[in-house]
This record gives structure tokens, sequence and C-alpha cells, in this order.
């Protein structure tokens, strides 16, 4: 596994076509982290790729963050583990305003359930 520190947070790649993103506490992701986010994604995974967003963390997004997040067609699959009530209305909140995206997202409380589920 690589780990790689990025403005936001730290993204660990798993496998070639697989990543774990965990954005720092206090964060909030503006469209300059999404893009570099995505060409991060791009530049270091096969595609067609999946991620895990792990929340271990509370953080944020600017509007137009959360309607760019989810925007790259070589993301396959999105896998999100939460821990607390306000990880799972934050998540449900950006699949809502995302809804006319075809997303392939799942939420989950159990990291091992949410990579099973990738793989």
């Amino acid at each position: 596994m690589r780990s790689y520190k990025l403005s936001f947070g730290t993204i660990d790649i798993l496998k070639k076509n697989l990543a774990e993103v965990i954005v720092e506490e206090g964060i909030v992701m503006d469209e300059i982290m999404v893009d570099e986010y995505h060409d991060f994604l791009l530049t270091n995974l096969e595609a067609p790729f999946s991620v895990l967003i792990n929340k271990k963390h509370p953080y944020s997004y600017t509007f137009e963050a959360q309607k760019l997040i989810g925007k790259l067609n070589e993301l396959k699959a999105i896998a999100v583990v939460i821990g607390t009530n306000g990880g799972l209305m934050s998540t449900e909140t950006l699949i809502d305003i995302n809804k006319n995206s075809s997303w392939n997202i799942k939420i989950f409380q159990k990291r091992d359930e949410a990579l099973s589920w990738l793989e």
C-alpha cells in the first residue's frame, strides 16, 4: 500500500484500481481540492476505479464542490464508511444533491464490508 498526503487529507492506494480517502477533520472541500482529488485519482489509478471514502473525521463541502465531487467518468463505485449520524446525514445530502448522476454508491458502517462490496 502506498500513502499520499494531499491538501485535504490522505489517499491510500490499496490496489491498482482502488483507493481509500480519509479527509482531515474540519476541512471544507472546495472546487480546487476536488480538482486535486480528481487529478490524483486519474494519475495514480487504473480506470475504471473505485474509492472507499472513510469518514473518520467530520468535514464539509462547498456547494460547488458537492456538485463536482462525483463527476468523474472513470469512477466505477464509491463505498462510504460512516461512524456517526452526522456522517450519515452529510453523505445522504451529498447523494441527494447528485441524484441525477448515476453514481454507484453505497454506505457502510464497517470498513471490511465496504471493501468486500467494492471488490
